[in-house]
């Protein structure tokens, strides 16, 4: 791209009558925040946009003509996505028809590389400008993927400084625009004290409320539980935690827990598997939904004193909000032995793979069951494994923001008009 290029301030319409017509898809609750945050960005630009595709309830405020809901394509694992094959592919038909019907000018796949790819490669070849946004991790394993994403995108937009290098080599326009998060997370969360946090998290909702009415001990440490937000992290990870969680109220029967969920279903699927639990367990867990406060999970998170969590954008905003953690996760077993084989990376964890080194525990497969994350998060609340890893993360984050430094919305019309006008 031209450096001289000089972004308009505003985004002209390309004709007097003619809006912009954007196909957007999101295929999972975090693809919902990054398609909002890039929706807002495009609207302040020009106030004819019509959104059409899939999405969330944050996409959806942003104006977005949802065709069916996201959660069709929020499938885990590569043997689960043969299951819902058949549903899948009949979604995509749904969705070109659609774009075909309002005549689309651009589409815009929010990360869900394998629906979204494929979506575009039928797309680019009848001129619509696309864009992936969320690079796939051919930077950790299939880097010859690259030319199936050169055929089917004419840029992607990366999250991560390290995932440049293999888009440089193969010349193909991407650009590192950095996590949403480091932009939007709520610096008060960083700059007030936590026991503040807590005292007007649980002042602001009656479900908190009811919890510490009830626990008439003094709490000891509060511990935030994020199993992930897809129902098949939750039927996978939580019940882990929950074997954890058991041994640590042995130890200790002042711990409080909190699961911030998403949505009040997920608030239900979360509960009915703590329902099946024992009765001390049960008293322990609090499962809460804000629905007036769209950062309510990062609100919880930042009033814990530590993080029990499933691997994926949770453990960025953790880094960000500066909260210790501890990662865990598990697969369909064949799905992770083939993945054990064509991963090129050694971790999983978004902190650790921005360090390139082990700054916060794993606890992967085999290694995910209750002894080892009873022993991991006992060992993290002592005082010296707490400040080494707050450190750590403190450190890891200041560099991924010195490294993110452009605008998606700016990022996609720079490159459509060097495209398009030149």
């Amino acid at each position: 791209m031209a450096k001289s290029f000089k972004m308009p301030s505003k985004l002209p319409n390309k004709s007097s009558s003619s809006p912009l017509v954007i196909g957007i898809v999101a295929g999972e609750v975090s693809g919902d925040s990054l398609g909002a945050d890039f929706m807002q960005q495009m609207n302040n630009l020009r106030d004819d946009i019509i959104w059409v595709g899939v999405g969330g309830i944050k996409m959806a405020a942003q104006g977005l003509q949802i065709i069916f809901s996201l959660s069709r394509l929020a499938v885990m694992g590569l043997v689960e996505v043969l299951a819902q094959l058949p549903d899948l592919l009949k979604a995509r038909r749904e969705l070109l028809a659609a774009f075909k019907t309002v005549d689309i000018d651009w589409f815009v796949g929010i990360d869900a590389p394998d629906f979204n790819l494929r979506v575009a490669k039928k797309l680019k070849p009848q001129g619509v400008f696309c864009v992936q946004y969320v690079s796939p991790s051919i930077w950790a394993w299939r880097e010859s993927r690259i030319h199936g994403i050169k055929a089917a995108t004419n840029l992607v937009l990366c999250l991560f400084p390290f995932e440049l290098a293999v888009y440089e080599r193969y010349g193909h326009p991407a650009i590192c625009v950095g996590h949403p998060l480091l932009r939007t997370i709520n610096q008060e969360l960083l700059e007030t004290p936590t026991q503040q946090l807590r005292s007007e998290l649980v002042w602001h909702n009656d479900g908190l409320q009811q919890f510490f009415r009830e626990r008439f001990e003094e709490v000891s440490q509060l511990i935030c539980v994020m199993p992930g937000s897809r129902r098949g992290e939750i039927t996978a990870i939580l019940p882990l935690m929950l074997d954890g969680i058991e041994k640590l109220l042995l130890l200790d029967s002042k711990l409080c827990f909190i699961v911030p969920t998403v949505d009040h279903n997920h608030q239900y699927i979360v509960q009915a598997v703590i329902d099946k639990r024992s009765e001390t367990l049960r008293a322990a867990i609090a499962v809460v939904y804000d629905e007036s406060q769209l950062a309510f999970s990062q609100q919880a998170m930042a009033a814990s004193d530590i993080i029990i969590l499933a691997s994926g954008t949770a453990t960025l905003e953790a880094m960000l909000l500066e909260r210790p953690m501890v990662v865990i996760y598990q697969l369909n077993e064949l799905t992770y032995q083939i993945a054990k084989r064509l991963v090129k990376v050694s971790y999983v964890a978004l902190p650790n793979i921005l360090a390139g080194k082990a700054i916060v525990t794993e606890l992967i497969q085999e290694q995910a069951n209750g002894d080892n994350i009873c022993r991991t998060v006992t060992k993290l609340l002592q005082p010296r494994a707490y400040n080494e890893q707050l450190t750590a993360l403190s450190k890891t984050k200041k560099a991924l923001q010195q490294q993110s430094n452009h605008n998606p919305a700016y990022s996609v019309i720079e490159q459509w008009y060097a495209q398009n006008y030149r």
